[in-house]
């Protein structure tokens, strides 16, 4: 199971899963020790596939540093918050968690775009 690291020190996933709010995106950080990142791929694509199956999910990418990086990172859209705690929630997505390897950490983080006057929108 991964370590769980609150990517924000004053609002944990788990407060943000209590948010009534629309469409969002999940950020997730993932670390691993250099010779277990091929784990942490398949374990990954279990979770996604598990995820694409569920109701509300739009889309998921995953990402990983260049250079021999064991860091990654990736996103999710959900049509609402309620669709992503059901979702993360079942019993069968969290006995996933097992599957990842002994040295992963996650930093998951839900996510609205921001409207930036003239750079990009809402």
């Amino acid at each position: 199971m991964p370590q769980l690291v609150e990517m924000d020190r004053y609002v944990s996933l788990f407060e943000q899963m209590e948010e009534h709010v629309g469409s969002v995106i999940l950020i997730n950080t993932f670390t691993v020790e250099p010779e277990e990142a091929e784990l942490l791929q398949v374990a990954w694509a279990s979770d996604a596939a598990f995820m694409k199956q569920q109701p509300g999910f739009i889309s998921t990418q995953l990402h990983r540093g260049i250079g021999g990086s064991s860091v990654f990172f990736n996103y999710a859209v959900w049509e609402s918050v309620e669709h992503f705690k059901r979702a993360f929630s079942n019993p069968e997505f969290q006995s996933k968690m097992k599957d990842y390897p002994p040295s992963a950490a996650a930093s998951p983080h839900l996510v609205k775009k921001v409207a930036v006057p003239g750079i990009c929108v809402d």
